[in-house]
């Protein structure tokens, strides 16, 4: 196995990503010679088998969008248990887990991570099942590398996973949550982890849900938020009744206080404090999902918090770390009632295409999933029955979610993985449908899941999920976590010529990951904007490959980038259909 070797003054990383372990298509970009790398990107940059041999036309009607499910043909076969059998019927069966999308050797493909769940002893108490890292091999075939890696640790019932290149030696790290505490698995960079939390001082014994990555103080150096959910314990299991009131079931979140959320604040030595207090956090969230993006577009990360049953969360950061609690204010805290979903998942996405970030967020049954647009001025409105959300009806539980270009049209879609919490419900099944909300010119979305394959079209346990080009063809597929259900690999099939461009950003100034960075594009149809963000879906970290759809569009007019460190840089005549790796410039 050949791993890439750590990449730690920005001249050599330029070099490594030409010269040494880099795949032909991740071009390096600088800022000061933009025009003549790009002048070979065209010889060193992969154009997509399906958009090679055609010139820019208008299709006639509607994309049909197809995913087919290749985890048996990947050679994957995980399932996250949740140790039901036991039949403790426990609030922390509900949960499930996610999953990363990480490169973990740096050869240029993405590997799969997923948190294992757990089971529960003869006296009550939670147990741990190992996760598992799959590493991509060659282009759609995966193998095992768990024991090899040193991520096998097992001794914490486990959810979500946060990536992060947390002590930038060029490697991702991963943060995975659960249970009676965190597990840090820090990268060494030869293709194994060890794990530090409590070293590292991610000394958290809290039940968590989900975190999020990004550099909040601004100070160069990632931090990260971990949302806590409910005060449940095995000597706090209360019996509850289906809503039939025949059968024991799980609990619901409103018989648990709240836990606290909890900030850890990097130092810049590979170890991290608790900076909670000085944030200025509430203590009365039930945390599930977690965002970190620049809603206001003011160059500061704030803070998005999916809580169940109780308010959500906005943090408007002020700078340096402290942060405003605008939740109530903002309106994207409750739904169009003025009242508090359960909600699980969050994303944002420019959804009507205005330049500012919309949120969305995945609610509870006889709940509407929530889109709340973007006014600018941090005010938002809920817009999900105008926009025909609510036409799905109210029978979903939906978890991990994803806003993405699916078809490259130039808007961005909605992917939400639905499952129940509950062993008996009434007004819905266990296993449910997932949706995927196409997004028709800006104005409306409509649930096309029906028609996008045997998978998408089927019932499942779905929890955790993140989108990725994972065979580099241009397009953005889909890993999927369920509970006691094996992992879906969605591999899009959608049959389209639409334009595409995909943009790495490698931080100098910034953070390595460049989290919190804005990258916009404008094309003959018009501009484009996306971020790097942390946390989102739930439980689950993503591809940090920006994708924008360009639709007929076969050239790029203009690309702005803002990197967190407040760096301004501008790019031209990067070639459509290919990846390219930006760096960002240190004498901008």
């Amino acid at each position: 196995m050949r791993f890439a070797r750590a990449m730690l003054i920005p001249i050599l990383v330029l070099a490594c990503i030409v010269g040494c372990e880099s795949r032909p298509e991740d071009k390096p970009t600088s800022a000061k010679h933009v025009r003549e790398d790009n002048r070979s990107a065209a010889i060193r940059g992969e154009v997509s088998p399906r958009s090679s041999a055609h010139s820019p036309s208008v299709k006639s009607g509607r994309l049909e969008i197809r995913f087919s499910n290749q985890a048996d043909e990947a050679g994957i076969n995980f399932v996250y248990r949740n140790g039901e059998e036991a039949e403790q019927f426990s609030i922390l069966e509900s949960l499930g887990g996610g999953v990363a999308l990480v490169d973990y050797d740096q050869d240029g493909d993405l590997d799969l991570f997923f948190p294992g769940g757990g089971s529960f002893t003869s006296d009550g108490q939670p147990a741990g099942y190992p996760g598992a890292l799959y590493r991509q091999e060659e282009r759609g075939r995966y193998s095992p590398v768990t024991h090899q890696a040193g991520v096998e640790n097992k001794p914490l019932y486990t959810h979500g996973v946060a990536r992060a290149d947390a002590d930038h030696d060029g490697f991702p790290d991963l943060l995975v949550t659960g249970y009676g505490g965190l597990q840090y698995f820090r990268n060494q960079g030869d293709g194994t982890f060890i794990e530090c939390a409590v070293s590292c001082g991610l000394d958290d014994r809290l039940w968590s849900s989900s975190a999020a990555w990004g550099d909040l103080n601004e100070d160069g150096v990632l931090d990260v938020y971990v949302a806590h959910y409910v005060n449940w314990s095995p000597a706090n299991n209360p019996v509850c009744s289906s809503i039939g009131g025949n059968r024991r079931d799980v609990c619901p979140p409103k018989r648990f206080d709240p836990l606290p959320d909890v900030l850890y604040f990097g130092v810049g030595d590979g170890t991290f404090r608790d900076g909670s207090r000085e944030a200025g956090l509430s203590t009365l969230g039930k945390g599930l999902g977690v965002l970190i993006a620049d809603l206001d577009l003011d160059g500061h990360q704030d803070v998005y918090v999916a809580n169940d049953t109780v308010p959500n969360f906005l943090y408007h950061n002020t700078g340096n770390g402290k942060f405003e609690d605008i939740s109530e204010s903002s309106g994207a805290s409750v739904n169009d009632r003025g009242l508090p979903d359960g909600s699980m998942g969050v994303d944002i996405g420019d959804f009507n295409l205005d330049g500012l970030p919309d949120l969305w967020v995945s609610n509870y049954e006889r709940e509407s999933f929530a889109v709340y647009r973007n006014f600018g001025g941090k005010n938002f409105l809920h817009v999900s029955q105008a926009t025909g959300v609510t036409a799905v009806g109210g029978q979903f539980v939906g978890w991990g979610t994803v806003s993405f270009d699916v078809d490259s049209d130039g808007d961005e879609d909605v992917f939400v993985s639905n499952g129940h919490v509950v062993h008996f419900p009434e007004a819905a099944p266990v296993r449910q449908h997932p949706l995927l909300f196409e997004n028709l010119l800006g104005k409306r979305f409509q649930d096309v899941a029906p028609n996008a394959g045997p998978w998408m079209k089927s019932p499942h346990a779905g929890r955790g999920c993140a989108a990725a080009d994972l065979d580099h063809d241009g397009d953005l597929d889909l890993v999927v976590s369920c509970v006691n259900e094996p992992v879906a690999i969605l591999m899009n099939e959608t049959d389209t010529k639409n334009h595409w461009l995909q943009i790495r950003l490698v931080g100098t100034v910034s953070s390595r990951d460049a989290q919190g960075a804005r990258v916009t594009i404008h094309t003959e149809l018009g501009g484009q904007s996306r971020q790097i963000k942390g946390g989102s879906s739930y439980g689950s970290t993503g591809s940090d490959w920006l994708h924008f759809g360009l639709a007929q569009a076969d050239k790029i007019q203009s690309i702005e980038i803002r990197w967190p460190s407040g760096v301004n840089q501008s790019l031209v005549d990067l070639a459509v259909d290919q990846r390219h790796i930006v760096l960002e410039p240190t004498n901008p």
